[in-house]
């Protein structure tokens, strides 16, 4: 079976089975709640043998390990009539870093015109997921058009690019070898992905109208090359960061640096999820750094329901 024909939450998941939350020191594992089956050998793919419980870890949660927001309303992500509409299309690029023209979907917000400017959003995806795979479960650019017509965020072109940098940047067969093509899409964003979008649209090109976020691997990638590159990047979002993510101190050396640079920094994670020790990790750092930052910590797993809600309330913040 292709990773293609997997769900979302082919992101990892199967280190999450088995996991217990835990208020203070963690105990011995628990079997996973509801007696859940060991997962097919589809959704074990690139992981070493063993019981399923074996990808789980204790989930410790502290006092301030709880939600910043309250769940988006109902149809947040739903098709309005009666407002303007933005433009979803796919974009190819010239790729130096890989040597072969890629694409990437790009959402431009309704009005748009090219003789405007306007602030950018690098969007990225998961593991087992590609440029379509934000808009397969978030509906985009239905998202942003709600929220641009209740003037809840502002007009901002959204890229989604493929952040497999390599030939072949399909999601198929064993999708975790693919790990190092993540490291290598810094050059591509960089050198190739951020020229293109600033030559064909009218996009903004200074620091503070350039954000990146992204879901699972993807948000390790945001963390690792916005917060390494904030002449940049002003604002930084990881959502659910996977264990790419730098350790804290290698992502933010500099705190003095950090805090004066940041416009928006977001980390979050769901209390249901076996990767949230990673962004714990990296909370508390900037927490006892004194690096401004919103920690959110909702209800959900490793799942396009936390990754979509991100999204809602981030997009919010941007560009203020």
């Amino acid at each position: 079976m292709k990773a293609t024909a997997l769900p979302v939450l082919t992101h990892l998941a199967c280190l999450l089975a088995g996991t217990v939350i835990v208020f203070g020191e963690p105990e011995t594992k628990e079997p996973a709640p509801g007696g859940a089956k060991e997962p097919t050998p589809a959704g074990r793919r690139g992981m070493p043998p063993g019981p399923r419980a074996a990808f789980g870890r204790p989930i410790v949660l502290e006092a301030d390990d709880k939600p910043a927001f309250e769940d988006p309303p109902a149809g947040f992500k739903s098709r309005r009539d009666g407002i303007p509409h933005g433009k979803l299309e796919m974009v190819e690029y010239d790729s130096k870093t890989v040597g072969t023209k890629r694409k990437m979907r790009v959402y431009t917000p309704p009005g748009y015109s090219k003789e405007a400017k306007y602030p950018v959003l690098y969007l990225l995806h998961g593991i087992g997921g590609d440029e379509n795979e934000w808009q397969r479960f978030a509906n985009v650019d239905t998202m942003l058009d709600n929220l641009i017509a209740d003037k809840k965020a502002v007009p901002m072109i959204v890229v989604m690019p493929n952040g497999r940098a390599q030939k072949n940047d399909r999601a198929e067969g064993d999708v975790f070898s693919t790990a190092p093509a993540f490291a290598t899409f810094e050059k591509d964003l960089l050198d190739d992905v951020i020229p293109a979008i600033e030559s064909k649209f009218g996009a903004k090109a200074d620091r503070e109208s350039r954000a990146v976020a992204g879901l699972s691997m993807g948000g390790g990638q945001s963390l690792n090359f916005g917060l390494g590159h904030l002449d940049t990047f002003a604002s930084v979002g990881g959502f659910s960061s996977a264990p790419n993510t730098k350790a804290p101190k290698e992502l933010v050396p500099d705190l003095k640096k950090a805090e004066k640079q940041l416009k928006l920094l977001w980390i979050s994670c769901g209390n249901k999820d076996g990767l949230i020790n990673i962004s714990q990790g990296v909370h508390r750092y900037l927490r006892e750094g004194g690096v401004p930052h919103i920690w959110h910590v909702d209800g959900n797993g490793h799942d396009a329901t936390h990754w979509s809600h991100c999204l809602y309330w981030f997009s919010q913040k941007l560009f203020r």
